[in-house]
């Protein structure tokens, strides 16, 4: 990746790293989530990590959307369907994860999803932004540059007309 002073940028090595140093802060700190709570699409790259790192089977899924582009988004967040339903999770610890809390937006809607519905719910994030509402229980860095993300910098393989993107239903 060529040297962008506007943007941080994260290749897969230095994800590697991060990822790792991530879930050890969550382990030097004690907490044990029973679920762990990616915040897709960005976030499952971490989520799985993590996982594998912490020992954490229990991998679940949030699709939201916001951003839509570059420093293009909704006017607000939206969860995606199908919704998670916590019915069963009301002793459990979560750790919600995703790769950056930009706006906090996102993070805040899914965090307050799960406050009533479960014992416990703390957030770790690879990148935290300065301005962002939620401040994470767990941040590799901070940084208030764009970031270069190894899964999403490249174009993708398809024609974005052709590949027939749609929001499933419930």
């Amino acid at each position: 990746m060529g040297d962008n002073p506007a943007r941080e940028e994260m290749d897969w090595a230095l994800y590697g790293q991060g990822v790792r140093e991530l879930a050890q802060m969550v382990a030097d700190d004690g907490y044990r989530p029973d679920m762990i709570l990616a915040i897709a699409r960005g976030g499952l790259f971490c989520a799985g990590s993590l996982g594998y790192a912490l020992s954490v089977k229990n991998v679940y899924v949030m699709n939201c959307e916001y951003y839509t582009g570059v420093g293009e988004r909704l006017e607000v967040p939206v969860v995606l369907p199908p919704q998670l339903d916590l019915v069963d999770h009301r002793q459990s610890k979560i750790l919600i994860a995703d790769d950056v809390a930009d706006t906090g937006h996102t993070l805040k809607l899914v965090r307050d999803y799960c406050l009533d519905e479960v014992a416990e719910v703390r957030s770790a994030v690879l990148y935290e932004k300065s301005h962002s509402l939620v401040k994470c229980d767990y941040v590799w860095r901070r940084t208030d540059r764009w970031i270069n993300f190894p899964w999403s910098t490249l174009p993708p393989v398809v024609d974005l007309a052709e590949a027939g993107f749609q929001v499933l239903d419930a």
